[in-house]
């Protein structure tokens, strides 16, 4: 094994050490964090690391190889790894040192890589997931008191839209509020997250009462709770609703978290809660240019048996399909779970103002409303859809904005 160590420095060039030069690594977050390397050894496959600071890692050379963040291994641009494994000459070590604090590595080819040191820290080995902001989903019922940020202060960025954006992936429901009503404001909304999600009624849809409607929506009437468009076989994820006006009478909009109602099930009819999480049935919406299939389950697991998706809306779901000695026994089971998701402790209800707008994942939180009078007022929604993956993304991208903006300022 060959072993080089940094060589021991006076006191002057301890503090310099401690302080350490730091090396792009091509990353977004900051990774410029961490004691110095002191030490660095490898044989054949492993590198061997220890840092000031006491902390000790093991690392596959061809791990490292695989890192490398020079303009040569990584695009400049994009970041993106152009190097490729196939070369044994690129993975072999020709020597090994400790520069500045940092790791450097010359291989046989001749090609050198150089490797932040607080990145390695970040990156010790270990089957833990790595840290993100993202928060992790939390069932809410009555009492939950939903995340409400203003319009502005979102729009403007910052810790306001962060904690929207955390409380729209925990709770998956948030709240703008005083808002203005021009008009196409989702669509401001939108942009700061992704590109809106097109699905059989367009992009961005209007909601009110039509003359010749092709969705219960478009009509006044009372509106059970629901998940829109189970008949995808990728339902739209993050549906917004942003309120023009809200004049007439009723109306009142109602939500659930089918997450909480799908736990409250599985505790009280564990059986029956198997039945609507391992039986897949068939949903469908067709009209007269559209007719959209899919045979899925109600309830949806991870792999670690969570509840991350429900799929339930009475209208379009299609004839039940099932061998007869199980449609009962089915019935049984999904009234159940609609007699729980009917208690009122399940049930959260709102009179959107105009200028209102309310965000929901709609692979879990169900939506429905009161009827209204359109002959006593107007009542105009706008809505749309945006994927999770992308709030996800702004949620990241905002954090990033403002631990570097904290890093730049101290």
């Amino acid at each position: 094994m060959e072993t080089l160590i940094a060589s021991a420095p006076d006191t002057q060039d301890t503090e310099a050490s401690q302080a350490r030069h730091q090396w792009d690594m091509k990353e977004y977050l900051p990774h410029h964090e961490g004691a110095p390397l002191v030490k660095a050894d490898h044989d054949e496959t492993l590198v061997s690391l220890a840092w000031a600071s006491g902390e000790q890692t093991q690392l596959p050379l061809i791990w490292l190889r695989d890192h490398c963040a020079c303009d040569l291994c990584r695009h400049p641009q994009t970041f993106e790894r152009t190097f490729m494994l196939m070369d044994d000459a690129a993975l072999t070590v020709h020597q090994m040192r400790v520069e500045q604090g940092n790791l450097v590595v010359v291989w046989q080819d001749g090609h050198t890589s150089r490797f932040d040191a607080g990145w390695l820290l970040q990156r010790r080995p270990s089957d833990a997931p790595p840290a993100t902001p993202v928060p992790a989903s939390q069932a809410w019922q009555q009492g939950h008191e939903p995340h409400v940020t203003a319009f502005a202060d979102y729009m403007a960025g910052g810790q306001a839209r962060l904690g929207w954006l955390e409380a729209l992936c925990r709770d998956g429901f948030a709240i703008l509020d005083a808002g203005p009503t021009a008009g196409g404001e989702i669509d401001q909304v939108a942009a700061t997250i992704g590109p809106i999600r097109a699905t059989n009624f367009g992009g961005r849809f209007e909601v009110f009462s039509k003359q010749a409607p092709n969705n219960a929506a478009y009509t006044p009437i009372a509106l059970e709770l629901h998940t829109d468009l189970p008949n995808w076989r990728q339902p739209p994820d993050i549906q917004m609703l942003y309120c023009l006006a809200n004049e007439a009478e009723g109306g009142d909009s109602i939500f659930g978290d089918g997450m909480a109602v799908a736990e409250a099930l599985r505790e009280r009819d564990p059986q029956a809660f198997s039945l609507l999480a391992e039986t897949p049935v068939d949903f469908r919406f067709a009209d007269e240019t559209t007719d959209l299939v899919v045979r899925e389950p109600v309830i949806h697991l991870d792999a670690n048996d969570k509840v991350i998706e429900v799929r339930f809306n009475n209208w379009i779901r299609d004839s039940l399909r099932l061998p007869l000695e199980q449609m009962q026994a089915w019935y049984s089971a999904y009234r159940q779970y609609w007699s729980i998701l009917r208690e009122p402790a399940f049930r959260l209800h709102l009179k959107l103002e105009a200028g209102q707008m309310v965000a929901f994942d709609n692979r879990r939180v169900m939506h429905g409303r009161k009827s209204f009078d359109p002959t006593t007022g107007r009542r105009h929604l706008q809505g749309c859809y945006v994927d999770y993956d992308m709030v996800e993304s702004a949620l990241r991208v905002t954090a990033r904005q403002l631990a570097g903006a904290n890093l730049t300022q101290s």
